[in-house]
């Protein structure tokens, strides 16, 4: 008697050689090595530039001196980029399976926007002035955007196109709140244009401690939904067919995207780009498998975030440019690309 196979396995079920398995391993080895090298640079370069050995002194056998010090400084900047940087390419993997839009983005729901206008809020409305205030609010308003959009899309019903019409209207709505409280509120502006450009030079461990568990939630959660959209990138109907639950999985997407973005977002501020070109990028060697992409996703995401940090400490010594400024002028043109691209294949 035959014995039907999993409706996740027989979604995933495309066989591929083995010499490519191997050699998309091999490629995200050599990404985490990647990783490893930009990260060090994150520690090594800034206002005041240090050696590799100075570095290592100050990872492992610190004893107060200014290198040390200027060492444990940049390890919490270094550590939230990595963090926000696998936060923002998993969300912008999910995001695109979600809504079958190669081109999509944390922003095409609106969570970016949703996280801003709450910061705008706790600031003008309720006092918060410190950072740690911002994560908290910045976190609730990009959550309850998101279940915004779910409800607003369809809920149980709700198909790609309707999440993403969703997303941009309040998207637009909340953008339009956000300057109107800005410009009337010179304080306000003041204390949102730092926050607003997207940076990492205010991480603290404080913040860190305080975002990680939603990010490790969100990772988790995002990793285990590779074989789910993967048979939803079939179509909905091939995907019925498999057995896979549609609107579960559409659910803990959304969740997942939410949670990861909105996290990084209160940490960092919105930061542009990052999610929608790794993802992307990712997918033109990996092929449409999210078993590889979200992996590959989570490490070359860090590495775009860091050294575009990294990029923005050099060109402005002494001072710096903002990693969000940084990101915006790389992304630009990238995604311009992108679109002639797409729109070139489909003629």
């Amino acid at each position: 008697m035959l014995v039907d196979s999993p409706p996740e396995q027989r979604a995933d079920s495309v066989s591929v050689p083995p010499t490519r398995r191997a050699l998309r391993a091999v490629g995200l080895l050599v990404s985490v090595l990647i990783l490893v090298v930009v990260a060090m640079a994150s520690i090594a370069i800034g206002a005041k530039q240090l050696s590799m050995g100075e570095v290592w002194h100050g990872l492992f056998e610190s004893s107060g001196t200014y290198g040390d010090v200027v060492v444990d400084d940049r390890i919490s900047r270094t550590v939230l980029g990595l963090l926000a940087g696998a936060a923002l390419g998993l969300a912008g993997a999910v995001l695109q399976a979600l809504t079958r839009n190669p081109l999509a983005d944390p922003g095409l729901l609106g969570i970016n926007a949703g996280a801003s206008a709450a910061v705008v809020t706790a600031i003008t409305f309720f006092g918060v002035t410190s950072l740690s205030g911002y994560v908290w609010f910045a976190f609730l308003g990009a959550a309850a955007v998101g279940a915004m959009v779910w409800f607003l899309g369809g809920s149980r019903g709700a198909t790609p196109v309707r999440l993403a019409l969703a997303g941009t209207a309040i998207s637009a709505a909340l953008y339009g709140y956000l300057q109107a409280v800005m410009i009337t509120d010179d304080a306000a502006l003041n204390k949102m244009r730092f926050w607003t450009v997207g940076s990492l030079s205010s991480a603290t461990d404080e913040t860190i401690t305080q975002v990680l568990p939603f990010l490790l939630a969100g990772t988790v959660l995002a990793l285990a939904l590779a074989r789910p959209l993967n048979a939803m990138e079939m179509g909905d109907d091939t995907a019925k067919a498999l057995g896979a639950n549609l609107n579960r999985t559409r659910v803990l997407s959304m969740l997942a995207a939410t949670v990861l973005c909105g996290a990084a977002t209160a940490a960092c501020g919105p930061i542009v780009f990052v999610g929608l070109m790794v993802p992307h990028v990712v997918r033109s060697f990996t092929g449409p498998d999210l078993r590889w992409i979200l992996p590959y996703a989570a490490v070359l995401s860090p590495v775009l975030l860091l050294g575009a940090d990294v990029l923005g400490r050099i060109v402005a010594r002494p001072s710096e440019l903002q990693v969000g400024i940084v990101t915006a002028i790389l992304g630009g043109p990238v995604f311009i690309f992108l679109v002639r691209r797409r729109r070139t294949a489909q003629l």
